[in-house]
């Protein structure tokens, strides 16, 4: 891989809306990506965040995205169905074929829909009323608290809490801690109503972590994982975009007035969860990029 910071594009799927889930509700994920050093002091990720422009048209950045020298797009789909157009999934859909990486998340019910369309890792992600998950037993509710909110929404825990994760099969890099007594990642943050996950029956990839409802006790899938290859740079498609969130890692930072669960601070309060988030987000940013997930720049 050449040298030099790795050029991360953070990116949601709708314009930027004061009481929506914008990219500036990610800030301490920027900032955190920002803050790290390689062994001669200079920054390892250089990192860009946007909002989608306004809809109605292809986005300036998505849809040329391919023609770009980001390494890798984590894509946060917070619309509710309309955040990409034809030419943003196609030139997304480019950038991953030409070796880049890709991570895309979303939440509960349809909110990100509009992935469906991207290639690949865009079939990895269920929902209710497109691309539902083939297993019939998961299209029913998980949260009962929320009763505005239908499947997939998967009670993983508060707003502000952690899970905790399991690991499917053997430890994925993204997963990977030494420093951690099981030598994985035992942590996420936790959200009400996570979205659904799984692998698409014609695409190379697996499920990395599952977690369990802390309702119903049922086990859904966290993240999915397309290694790279002849189909593409590396991807992940995450439950839910609820892991990466200001509001997630600390509730003081606000949310939009839509939300109306009782919050939680456990995460805040639990240093070795904490430190298993920031853990997973480097190792995402560093494999997404093909770099050595735990080797110092």
């Amino acid at each position: 891989m050449p040298a030099g910071p790795i050029r991360v594009l953070l990116q949601t799927t709708i314009p930027t809306i004061e009481d929506d889930w914008s990219i500036a509700r990610f800030s301490r994920l920027g900032a955190f990506l920002r803050e790290q050093r390689d062994g001669g002091g200079g920054p390892v990720f250089d990192v860009t965040m946007r909002d989608r422009d306004p809809p109605g048209s292809p986005d300036s950045v998505l849809s040329t995205l391919d023609q770009r020298d980001f390494d890798e797009l984590w894509l946060f789909a917070v619309d509710v169905g309309d955040g990409l157009t034809g030419q943003d999934c196609d030139a997304i859909s480019r950038f991953r074929r030409a070796g880049r990486g890709l991570l895309v998340t979303r939440d509960h019910m349809d909110l990100g829909s509009s992935v469906c369309s991207l290639g690949g890792v865009g079939k990895a992600h269920y929902f209710h009323s497109r691309n539902q998950d083939p297993d019939a037993a998961n299209r029913r509710i998980d949260d009962p608290c929320t009763t505005s909110i239908s499947w997939p929404n998967f009670h993983s825990g508060a707003n502000g809490d952690y899970q905790a994760i399991e690991i499917a099969g053997a430890v994925h890099p993204v997963l990977s801690d030494p420093r951690s007594p099981t030598g994985a990642i035992r942590f996420l943050p936790s959200h009400p109503h996570e979205g659904a996950v799984g692998v698409p029956p014609d695409e190379p990839s697996r499920v990395i972590a599952t977690g369990r409802s802390a309702v119903t006790g049922r086990r859904f899938n966290i993240a999915v994982a397309f290694d790279p290859g002849a189909d593409g740079g590396p991807a992940i498609a995450q439950s839910t975009f609820h892991h990466f969130t200001d509001y997630n890692w600390d509730t003081r930072s606000g949310c939009p007035s839509f939300v109306t669960e009782p919050p939680g601070d456990a995460l805040l309060r639990t240093p070795e969860a904490m430190a298993d988030t920031h853990r997973y987000v480097l190792n995402v940013a560093r494999w997404l990029a093909g770099r050595e997930v735990h080797k110092r720049d």
